[in-house]
C-alpha cells in the first residue's frame, strides 16, 4: 500500500500533500454511498415501505460505513475537521429520521472552502445533492477536490477581480453523480431545510472544463478547416495552460453576475422569465470575461489570449450544440455570438471551411457585449414586459426566430392582460432553432461531445496516450 503522508506545507494546520485517494477508507466511501443511490427517491429519501426496499437495518449498517470512512480520512485534512464533525452529525440525524428528506445545512454551513484558497489544498465534501447538469435526482454524492489557486490567480483577485467565494477546483475522484457532464459544485444544490440567507462559496472543476474544450475544440477545427495561429493551437494541446484559462474566465463570469447595471436578482434564480433573459446573461458574464482579458492581453497578462479563444471556441463549438433544444440558454448564448461575429464580417462560412478574422475578433465581440449591457442599462427605466421585449429584439436581430412563435409576432399576438410570467408560456421551447450550418455541425460533433461525459484531466490525458 502507498505510505500514506500528511504535510502541513502552510504551517496551520492545512495539508496540501495527504494523498486522500490513496487511503484504502476511500474506496470504502464510495462503495457505500454507491450501495444508497438506488435506495434514495428523487428528494434524496428512503422509503423503507416499497416494494423491493432494502431493510432499515441494512441501510443503518450501509451509512455506518459511511461514517467510519469519513472519521479515517478526516485527519488527513485538518483543515476541513469541523465540517467532517458536522457531516458525521448529520448522516446520524439522518438516520434517526428513519431516512426521510435529508438535512445537510449544519454540514453545509460548516463547509467553508473559500476560506482557505491555498494552491493544492484537498477537501473530501459528502452531501445529498442533485449534480447540475448531470444527476436531477438529490442522491448522496462524495468527491475528492483539489484547490487550484495559484500566486497569479490570488493576485489578480485582490487588485482587480475581487470575488471573495470563488473557488477554482479539479476532481481527484468522485461518486456516479460527477461521472456527468457536471463540472459545479455549487451549495444551492444541496438538501437543506431552508436556504442559507447568503452562500459562502461556489467551485467550478477547471479541469473538467479545459478538458472537455480541447476534445471538442480540436474536433471543430478539423472539421470546419479551421487555420488556428501558433500560439492557439499551442494552447489546445495543453491542459494545464487551459485550465488556467478556465479558472480566470470562470472567476470573471461568477463576479459578473453581481457587477454592472443589473436587474435586482442578477442570478434570476427566483425569477420566472423568458429563456433568452437567461442566455443574455450567461452571455454578459462571459463577453465581460472576454473584454477583461482583452485589457489583460494589452498589459502583457501570459494567460489574457488564451482566456480569449477559450470563450470564442467555446461558446461557438460547444454551446450551440450540446443538451437539448428546450429552453438551451446557454446554446442560445453560442448561437447569438456566432451570428454576430457572422453579420460582421469575423466568421466566414465559404468553400466549406470556417474563416475567422482573428485581428477583428476581439473588438467586434467586444462590441456584442457593449449592446448587450446597453440593454441592460436601459432596462432599468423600462417595465418588464417592454424589457422582455427589447432583448427579443435584440436577439432577433441576429437569430431567425421560430416561424411558429407568437413572440415574434409583437405584442399584439399576446393576451397582454395576463401578468408576464403567464406570458412565459407562449415562449416556444425551442423559440430559435439552430441554423443550418449548426444542424449539420451538431450531426458531426454529437459522438465528440457525448465522448466527454465524466472526462477529467486524468482520464483525457489516458485517451490521449492510448490513441497515439
Amino acid at each position: 500500500m502507498t505510505e500514506i503522508l500528511v504535510q502541513d506545507v502552510t504551517g496551520g494546520g492545512i495539508s496540501t500533500a495527504a494523498p486522500v485517494i490513496q487511503h484504502p477508507a476511500w474506496p470504502e466511501l464510495k462503495n457505500a454511498v454507491e450501495e444508497i443511490r438506488p435506495w434514495q427517491s428523487k428528494d434524496g429519501s428512503i422509503d423503507l415501505e416499497a416494494e423491493g426496499a432494502p431493510s432499515r437495518a441494512l441501510v443503518e449498517l450501509t451509512v455506518d460505513r459511511i461514517v467510519a470512512a469519513v472519521e479515517q480520512l478526516s485527519p488527513l485534512l485538518p483543515h476541513d475537521a469541523a465540517y467532517h464533525r458536522a457531516l458525521v452529525a448529520d448522516l446520524r440525524k439522518w438516520v434517526e429520521s428513519g431516512f426521510a428528506v435529508p438535512d445537510f445545512l449544519d454540514s453545509l454551513l460548516a463547509f467553508q472552502p473559500a476560506a482557505d484558497r491555498v494552491d493544492g489544498l484537498q477537501h473530501l465534501a459528502l452531501f445529498p445533492m442533485y449534480t447540475q447538469n448531470g444527476n436531477p435526482d438529490r442522491n448522496l454524492e462524495a468527491v475528492v477536490l483539489r484547490m487550484v489557486w495559484p500566486e497569479w490567480l490570488s493576485e489578480l483577485e485582490r487588485t482587480r477581480y475581487d470575488n471573495p467565494l470563488f473557488c477554482g477546483i479539479t476532481f481527484e475522484d468522485f461518486t456516479a453523480g460527477y461521472d456527468t457532464n457536471s463540472a459545479v459544485l455549487f451549495p444551492e444544490t444541496i438538501a437543506v431545510r431552508e436556504a442559507p440567507e447568503r452562500f459562502s462559496w461556489g467551485g467550478i472543476f477547471c479541469d473538467r472544463e479545459a478538458a472537455r474544450f480541447r476534445k471538442v475544440t480540436e474536433a471543430a477545427v478539423d472539421i470546419l478547416g479551421i487555420e488556428l495561429p501558433e500560439d492557439i493551437a499551442a494552447m489546445v494541446q495543453d491542459q494545464k495552460r487551459c485550465e488556467a484559462a478556465f479558472v480566470l474566465w470562470d472567476m470573471v463570469h461568477d463576479r459578473t453576475h453581481s457587477h454592472g447595471d443589473l436587474p435586482f436578482d442578477p442570478f434570476m434564480i427566483k425569477q420566472r422569465q423568458p429563456f433568452w433573459m437567461y442566455g443574455l446573461e450567461e452571455l454578459r458574464c462571459d463577453l465581460t470575461a472576454f473584454k477583461e482579458a482583452v485589457k489583460l492581453e494589452a498589459e502583457g497578462h501570459v494567460h489574457g489570449r488564451d482566456v480569449q479563444y477559450a470563450v470564442l471556441f467555446d461558446r461557438m463549438f460547444r454551446f450551440p450544440v450540446t443538451g437539448d433544444r428546450d429552453r438551451n440558454y446557454d446554446g442560445l448564448g453560442g448561437q447569438l455570438l456566432f451570428a454576430y461575429l457572422h453579420k460582421h464580417d469575423v466568421v466566414r462560412w465559404t468553400d466549406n471551411t470556417l474563416k475567422i478574422d482573428w485581428q477583428r475578433a476581439p473588438e467586434v465581440t467586444n462590441q456584442l457585449c457593449g449592446e448587450i449591457e446597453k440593454l441592460y442599462r436601459d432596462g432599468i427605466d423600462r417595465p418588464k414586459l417592454v424589457h422582455w421585449f427589447k432583448a427579443y429584439e435584440l436577439v432577433s436581430t441576429y437569430l431567425a426566430p421560430h416561424p411558429g412563435s407568437r413572440w415574434a409576432k409583437g405584442p399584439d399576438a399576446l393576451d397582454l392582460t395576463q401578468p408576464p410570467r403567464k406570458l412565459v408560456d407562449d415562449v416556444l421551447p425551442d423559440e430559435f432553432p439552430l441554423s443550418m450550418f449548426y444542424e449539420a455541425l451538431s450531426k458531426k460533433l454529437k459522438g465528440v461531445i457525448a465522448a466527454t461525459k465524466g472526462i477529467t484531466a486524468a482520464n483525457a490525458s489516458r485517451t490521449e496516450q492510448a490513441a497515439a
